[in-house]
């Protein structure tokens, strides 16, 4: 009978460290995920590229994009700096202006090959970047590949021109700060004034200067709390993201990888 009794209560001891073990878990999980309910939130983690080159100005992460109404679906975030000069990264002036005119250059060919390397097909897609990275965001959204192989659900650019190169999946939001010059910058400003002009949200910031308004406004939670994580005006989309699965990547000038095989 003791003999059962003291089985009994090792039995219950196991079953209680192992509860006790993977509560641990689930909270460890927890601490290092975050939710992202407005657009500011999402800028912050854009700018995380700008990492003076080193891993990279691209990162994917695993998360989950929740509507207002409770909807939930599984997806990867990815994301894309702004211009950063750097020896190491296609993030340079010359890029700006290839992605500007629409044109291939190094960003947006290791964005693709970044994605299709690491992301299962048939995944759902956010793309964010500012600046220069909105622009080579859009892009993406427009690669055949990449239409072909996911389903992009939202492309959201900070400070980043329009650009119409092909048809874009999903749904594109631009927010301009009204002193922010350059959402105005590529050639869809001529091309396609109607859709490059009143395409864009615009907000006034307290920042006054045009470089200030660049670098600084989109962070703020006045006034672009106001949008959502979509960048949708009083969207109440938000995005609930595992950190522990964030990773940067790097955009070299050339592929070395040949090299190595």
């Amino acid at each position: 009978m003791k003999s059962k009794t003291v089985r009994l209560l090792a039995s219950m001891l196991a079953v209680v460290m192992i509860a006790a073990l993977l509560m641990s878990s689930v909270l460890a999980h927890a601490e290092n995920s975050v939710t992202v309910t407005k657009a500011p939130e999402l800028a912050a983690l854009v700018k995380m590229g700008k990492n003076n080159g080193n891993p990279g100005p691209i990162s994917i992460t695993q998360g989950k994009m929740v509507t207002r109404a409770g909807r939930s679906q599984d997806i990867y975030l990815v994301t894309f700096s702004g211009t950063e000069l750097v020896l190491n990264q296609s993030t340079e002036v010359i890029t700006d202006l290839l992605s500007g005119f629409n044109l291939n250059n190094p960003y947006y060919l290791n964005a693709v090959k970044v994605i299709r390397e690491n992301i299962k097909a048939g995944s759902n897609l956010v793309l964010a970047g500012t600046s220069l990275g909105g622009m080579v965001a859009q892009q993406v959204a427009a690669n055949p590949l990449i239409k072909r192989e996911y389903q992009v659900l939202n492309t959201v650019g900070f400070g980043s021109p329009l650009l119409s190169q092909g048809f874009r999946e999903g749904t594109v939001q631009r927010l301009g700060d009204w002193a922010d010059p350059v959402p105005y910058l590529s050639i869809n400003t001529f091309t396609a004034p109607i859709r490059s002009l009143f395409g864009l949200n615009r907000e006034s910031s307290r920042y006054k200067l045009p470089i200030q308004a660049h670098i600084n406004s989109y962070i703020c939670d006045d006034p672009w709390g106001k949008y959502d994580a979509t960048g949708t005006l009083n969207g109440g989309t938000r995005l609930v993201l595992d950190l522990d699965s964030r990773v940067f990547y790097p955009s070299p000038f050339f592929d070395l990888s040949v090299f190595r095989k």
